[in-house]
């Protein structure tokens, strides 16, 4: 409980030397999306249950940032492929990609939020 406590601390201060989190518009995204090989890539919507049901992008993997169970599934993930992710408004998943680069993710990026990534045209599923 305490590690958990540290852990969330951490994720709401920012941190001195540590990694600094790489983030890309929806735009920039929707043009680099087009491009992606889906072996190596991994979208991740940090939202809770309702929010990605209400509707989220095609192809992507969900992760609840405030479920506790966040940190236990990115355990299982492969350090080696690149992260998108995102929330609702670019804060959780910023939070989470920051989580992400200092457990040793190299290739993390914020993607921001659900509605700006939708207006840039991005194919949903609602």
């Amino acid at each position: 409980m305490t590690l958990m406590a540290a852990s969330l601390m951490s994720c709401s201060s920012p941190q001195q030397g540590g990694a600094t989190v790489k983030t890309i518009s929806a735009t920039e995204y929707k043009a680099h999306h087009e491009k992606i090989d889906n072996q190596e890539v991994m979208l991740v919507d940090v939202r809770t249950p309702a929010e990605f049901e209400a509707g989220h992008l095609e192809k992507t993997q969900h992760a609840d940032f405030l479920s506790g169970e966040f940190e236990k599934e990115m355990q299982n993930w492969d350090k080696g492929k690149t992260y998108y992710l995102y929330c609702a408004s670019g804060n959780r998943s910023g939070k989470a990609a920051k989580l992400m680069e200092e457990t040793g993710f190299k290739n993390v990026y914020n993607i921001g939020g659900y509605q700006d990534l939708k207006s840039a045209g991005l194919p949903v599923k609602e």
